[in-house]
């Protein structure tokens, strides 16, 4: 399995660019911005994108959805609980002082338990609330992968100050759907960099009982 992470947008979220070396199809995960960049990622290993994968409506992640939905004629599957949230994407915009990016049309629901397939693996839908409404995360079994959006990240959890939030919620989703999976599981968190779910189980202030 092909995966590129790339660092896009001026709060640097990490979009993944899965790739299947049989069928050359993508799934692309919160292409926040740097549109090109993706594109260039993509062209490099011959890929044509089938589904562009939103795990919450934060501007940084969603921001250039639009953009490669045009270019690449692919579906967005988002977690229907953020559409409040991606109704302010102005809004959004006016917090960090940039311009709005055009809103994407959501093509299909990413409910709690669907599954993307991408050659033979399989991407598991986890609902995981807390940091939004809507988040999700994706687990990848045959790839020992977790995308986790900004649920959890490596030392800390998803801020839960803003629209949609709540600490509580955050810290159940992370308990019941994200760390009983295997401790080797590594986790790309929605920024920095990359952890495991067993380190975040041992040294994750947050997650302490």
């Amino acid at each position: 399995m092909i995966h590129e992470i790339l660092p896009v947008g001026a709060l640097q979220c990490n979009c993944s660019v899965f790739g299947d070396e049989l069928s050359r199809e993508a799934i692309v995960i919160d292409p926040g911005d740097d549109v090109s960049r993706i594109l260039a990622a993509l062209a490099k290993h011959a890929l044509k994108v089938k589904a562009i994968v939103i795990t919450h409506a934060h501007i940084d992640h969603i921001g250039g959805a639009h953009e490669l939905k045009r270019l690449a004629q692919a579906p967005v599957y988002m977690n229907l609980n953020d559409a409040g949230l991606q109704a302010m994407l102005a809004t959004q915009a006016s917090w960090l002082g940039m311009r709005a990016p055009e809103n994407v049309e959501i093509d299909a629901p990413l409910n709690d338990g669907a599954t993307l397939q991408l050659g033979e693996a399989e991407f598991h839908v986890l609902h995981t609330p807390g940091h939004t409404q809507g988040s999700v995360s994706l687990w990848i079994p045959s790839e020992r992968k977790l995308v986790a959006g900004d649920t959890l990240f490596a030392g800390s959890i998803g801020r839960t100050d803003l629209p949609g939030g709540d600490g509580q919620q955050i810290l159940r989703s992370i308990h019941e759907k994200l760390l009983p999976l295997p401790e080797e599981t590594t986790v790309i968190p929605g920024h920095g960099g990359l952890t495991t779910i067993g380190r975040e189980k041992q040294f994750n202030f947050f997650l302490q009982e």
